[in-house]
């Protein structure tokens, strides 16, 4: 089929020059973005039932830039002062440099990984006698205390945001060729919001394991997965997909 219309599950890049923005050009193809989910803080009046202080914690560890906003956020709330002898454990540069928006970034004990929680496992082992704390969201991959507990890493979870799922119901009698998911919760706001949907012909794209899981798991077909060998971005392997689609 030839492809003519892409909706991705989340907020619209705000830069011109995207690699969707890229795509849409060379293909002449229509991408409309659209969160399935969004994340809100969970009050600092709720994360006080759980009995977790972060004046009793030194060292944090954050797997996302929305992990770093609402801790930041629930620090403000709670009054808690943001101490120089904190040390931060970041699964990317890219998570490490956005500590930046808050703190004096090279005053501060950054420790930045290559791009997973796995990475960080070495630099956690050598903080002998540390107790770790890692802002999450009420859902978390449990690959993550599988791992920190095999690694034999004290910590806490402290859960200081939330997903929830966006209405969709305006979208109810809209149709693409192909739909693009990053997460689980993405293909379960699909099914909440259209209870019915058939996926026919429509195409799905998913980004990673637990996303393959689900779709998988609610009997849909994974059409484009990433990352792979030969793609690691999605609009690597769209942009291969509109091409050989093209020839067919």
């Amino acid at each position: 089929m030839k492809v003519k219309s892409i909706l991705v599950s989340q907020p619209e890049p705000q830069v011109a020059n995207s690699p969707y923005s890229a795509l849409a050009d060379k293909h002449k193809v229509k991408i409309d973005f659209q969160p399935f989910i969004e994340v809100i803080g969970i009050p600092g009046k709720e994360f006080r039932k759980d009995k977790i202080s972060v004046r009793d914690f030194k060292s944090f560890i954050f797997t996302s830039r929305i992990a770093i906003d609402h801790f930041f956020r629930m620090c403000k709330e709670m009054r808690v002062p943001v101490s120089p002898e904190w040390k931060y454990f970041c699964t990317s540069e890219a998570v490490a440099f956005y500590l930046q928006k808050f703190v004096p970034y090279r005053k501060r004990k950054i420790y930045p990984g290559k791009g997973s929680l796995a990475d960080l496992i070495p630099m956690l082992k050598k903080q002998r006698g540390e107790h770790f704390m890692m802002p999450t969201s009420d859902i978390l991959n449990p690959d993550i205390p599988n791992l920190l507990e095999k690694s034999n890493i004290e910590w806490t979870r402290a859960k200081m945001y939330q997903t929830v799922i966006c209405d969709l119901s305006h979208l109810s009698d809209v149709k693409y060729d192909i739909l693009v998911f990053f997460s689980p919760e993405g293909i379960r706001s699909l099914l909440r919001n259209f209870p019915k949907f058939e996926q026919g012909e429509t195409l799905i794209a998913g980004f990673g394991n637990t996303t393959k899981a689900a779709i998988e798991e609610n009997d849909l077909r994974l059409d484009i997965a990433v990352p792979t060998a030969k793609f690691t971005s999605m609009t690597q392997a769209l942009d291969s997909f509109i091409e050989k689609s093209k020839n067919k």
